[in-house]
Order: structure tokens, then C-alpha cells, then sequence
């Protein structure tokens, strides 16, 4: 049975909401979200084929999806944004990406969009340059943040001042299989520190990420992936821990490049 999405703030004219338990059979956890404001709505980072329907579906209770206004696509990945010709076909969302992923957007859309429907993915698609840029969105601004490197070469972050909140992307991902609110940072590190290790590419960037987050007047940091960070207290303690681990390319030496020696079976 389905749950309702987390109110993650709602003042009654301003309303971000997250879902986080539309992934269903072998896909990895992962989080959606909904924002909307004075008649505006984005929706951020809303995956593949696996939560298309489920998702649209969900947003409909909140909105017509035929006055989605905009996508957000942090970045390449198929849990990002796979199922971008359904949104294209269903919607009229425009899609907000890096400059970097824009034109390979296309690769993700069906030739029958543009043949049957007269749908262009180029003219669909808003390139945000690599130094981020602000946006209008209904009565506020929202900022797409340059997190490049974290994991994605070519990487954003949407930050919403006016709920105070940071949606990271892969940055304080945790492997676990629901979206709330992380209780005991310390408990919560072994369920992030291999992803983080893996997929962030150096701790140089990492802490140049973190100088930039505390530069903004952030309340919560919401990945895309398991459970949020809460109150300053909370995201100052990830921020420490993030800045000083060792990851990525900080963790590769001559060992982790030779010619491989194990044979797999592929039957």
C-alpha cells in the first residue's frame, strides 16, 4: 500500500513534497519530489520506467500533470530522468539540465516524438551553464547549484530558500529503503560511507562543496537516495564528515588498474 508523500514544508502558498516508496522489484530506493508555487510546479529527479506511472499518478492529486511546469534533472543517470519521452509526451514541462547532459537528452527520447508528434527534445530542454544559475519559480527564486563531480561530471542541486531546503542529488545518500529523517548521524554513516566513497571523486571537491552549502541559509539537505538531514546541528555534522573523507580518486592506486585475472561465466 502506498503511503502519502512526506510533507517536507507547506505554508500554505509554498509546498514541497517528497515521495519515497514508488520504486518497486529490484530498482534502488530512491526519492522524487514536487514542488509548487502560485500556480507553478517542478518535479525533481522523477526516474524511469519504474516510476513513471506510479509517480504521475501521485502528482495528480496535487496537480494536472498537463500543467507540469517544469523538470529538474540533476544530472544523466536512468534513475533520474529514463523516463524523459513519457514526460515530454504527457507533459509540458520544459527540463532544466547542465549544459553538459542537454544535448544527450535526445538519446533518452523516442524518434516517434518528434515524427508522430511533432515533439523536439532540443526545444524542451533548458542548458543551465556550469556556474549554476537562479530561476523564477511562481513568487521565489530557486537555484540550480554547481555540484559537478558529485557524482556526475556534469552535476546540479536545486536549493529552495524559502523552505530552507537543499535537494542533493547523490550528496548524503544512503542505502537504506525509506525517505525520513536521519535520528543518530553516527548510526546513520555505515549505511552512506561505501556509496560516498565510490561515487564522489575527490575529498578537494567535497569540501569545496561543503564551503558553498554554508554559504546558503540551509534548514534540511534531502537526497536523492534513504533518509534526510534535518536542522543545522545535523547538516553541519554531514558537511564535517563529507569535507574530510577520503574518496573517489583519493582511494585508487596502481592496484586498482591491471589487466583483469578473474574469468566470468556468463552462463
Amino acid at each position: 500500500m502506498r503511503r502519502d508523500p512526506v510533507v517536507l514544508f507547506d505554508d500554505g502558498t509554498h509546498q514541497c513534497l517528497m515521495f519515497d516508496d514508488l520504486v518497486t522489484g529490484d530498482g534502488v530506493q530512491s526519492n522524487q519530489f514536487l514542488i509548487t508555487n502560485s500556480g507553478q510546479s517542478i518535479l525533481l529527479d522523477p526516474g524511469g520506467d519504474l516510476t513513471f506511472t506510479p509517480l504521475n499518478i501521485e502528482i495528480s492529486r496535487y496537480i494536472s500533470s498537463r500543467s507540469l511546469t517544469y523538470i529538474f534533472a540533476s544530472h544523466q543517470d536512468p534513475d533520474i530522468i529514463a523516463a524523459l519521452d513519457k514526460w515530454l509526451l504527457h507533459t509540458p514541462a520544459k527540463v532544466i539540465t547542465s549544459k553538459l547532459w542537454a544535448r544527450f537528452l535526445p538519446h533518452l527520447s523516442a524518434a516517434f516524438l518528434t515524427q508522430n508528434h511533432g515533439i523536439k527534445t532540443t526545444e524542451r530542454v533548458i542548458a543551465v551553464p556550469d556556474a549554476g544559475a537562479q530561476f523564477r519559480f511562481g513568487n521565489t527564486t530557486l537555484s540550480a547549484l554547481p555540484a559537478h563531480f558529485l557524482h556526475s561530471v556534469g552535476n546540479l542541486q536545486l536549493f529552495d530558500p524559502t523552505s530552507k531546503i537543499l535537494f542533493s542529488g547523490d550528496m548524503g545518500a544512503s542505502l537504506l529503503d525509506d525517505g525520513s529523517a536521519v535520528e543518530s548521524f553516527a548510526e546513520h554513516i555505515p549505511s552512506m560511507q561505501g556509496f560516498h566513497q565510490r561515487y564522489m571523486v575527490s575529498k578537494q571537491v567535497t569540501q569545496l562543496w561543503a564551503n558553498m552549502v554554508r554559504q546558503l541559509d540551509v534548514e534540511m539537505i534531502v537526497p536523492q537516495h534513504g533518509r534526510f538531514f534535518k536542522g543545522k546541528a545535523m547538516i553541519e555534522q554531514f558537511l564535517n564528515w563529507i569535507e574530510s573523507l577520503d574518496c573517489g580518486i583519493d582511494l585508487v592506486n596502481q592496484h586498482s588498474y591491471q589487466p583483469p585475472k578473474q574469468l566470468l561465466k556468463l552462463d
